[in-house]
């Protein structure tokens, strides 16, 4: 598992930023180097927690959560 991922806990809310397309995610369940999210544009996944780097939402991380404009969106 990436050092990124061995924090994660179930109920955790992250992101990929490799695939910005998936949306924000809820970490399900974390199974050895399975962990399997349901991403609000993907649906459920299983990904492998060595080949992903997952980061926990938050202000900082994620635009969608504090309202950023869009790319087009007047400000």
């Amino acid at each position: 598992m990436q050092l990124e991922n061995q924090f994660l806990e179930p109920g955790q809310t992250v992101f990929n930023p490799a695939r910005a397309d998936w949306g924000v995610g809820q970490i399900q369940s974390i199974d050895g180097n399975r962990i399997t999210a349901n991403f609000e544009n993907a649906g459920k996944l299983v990904l492998d927690g060595r080949a992903v780097a997952l980061e926990e939402c938050g202000e900082d991380h994620h635009p969608s959560l504090h309202g950023s404009p869009l790319v087009g969106e007047e400000v």
